[in-house]
């Protein structure tokens, strides 16, 4: 099969933008850089599949495979990278601009959830660690860049890990998925499974994070008692 150029011509038939393959078989690599700068620079994208589309991409760079494009493995780990970053700069602008006032305006729950816990990681992890850890933890990723801008972070601090952090996140979950399909014939005959299993791994932060302030909540009646 041919390596897909940089940006794939769209498929006839309708793209699903939470659908990962549907994504790199009509955008191609191109699409990516798209689709991260949307999830870590504006504070629409906090559905977007970051992750899933980072290791999926990453199955379909693997030569000879079945899966629906050949992608070229360069071409996604430039695109991943420069998506990432370039999102997490424009994101952080954003909230040295205003970022306080847009999330008040917002009604998603979920994106007030994730902000709140975007500040948690700030406050109890300080900024270089929250910056990295961010990145793994879906929604908190989208909100934490313009957070740490509405807070105050320092420019010179942020630019630092978020390059650190996007690097990591990016280049792990590309290059897991190329070693998985070069080590396993065929694997991307099950990639909708390995997909929902990347996905499952990425919430299990989220999971924990809510645990954790469960358990908070009825401990501090007795504390108070």
């Amino acid at each position: 099969m041919a390596v897909a150029p940089l940006f794939a011509a769209a498929a006839p038939q309708a793209v699903n933008v939470l659908d990962a393959g549907s994504l790199l078989a009509s955008f191609g690599a191109l699409g990516i850089a798209v689709v991260l700068f949307a999830e870590t620079g504006l504070l629409v994208g906090f559905l977007l599949p970051g992750d899933s589309l980072l290791f999926t991409a990453g199955l379909l760079c693997v030569p000879g495979g079945n899966g629906p494009v050949t992608l070229s493995l360069p071409q996604v780990l430039v695109c991943s990278v420069v998506g990432a970053l370039v999102g997490a700069q424009v994101g952080y602008w954003i909230g040295r601009r205003g970022g306080r006032a847009l999330l008040a305006r917002s009604r998603s729950r979920k994106l007030h959830e994730g902000a709140a816990r975007a500040e948690e990681l700030l406050a109890k992890y300080g900024h270089a660690k929250a910056i990295v850890l961010a990145r793994f933890v879906p929604i908190v990723r989208t909100v934490l860049n313009p957070l740490a801008g509405a807070l105050g972070v320092p420019a010179r601090v942020f630019a630092l890990w978020q390059v650190i952090g996007g690097l990591v996140w990016t280049c792990a979950l590309v290059l897991g998925g190329y070693a998985l399909g070069s080590s396993v014939p065929n694997i991307d005959r099950y990639l909708l499974p390995l997909v929902a299993l990347v996905v499952a791994v990425s919430l299990i932060p989220v999971a924990l994070e809510i645990l954790r302030a469960r358990r908070s909540r009825t401990a501090a009646p007795e504390d108070v008692g």
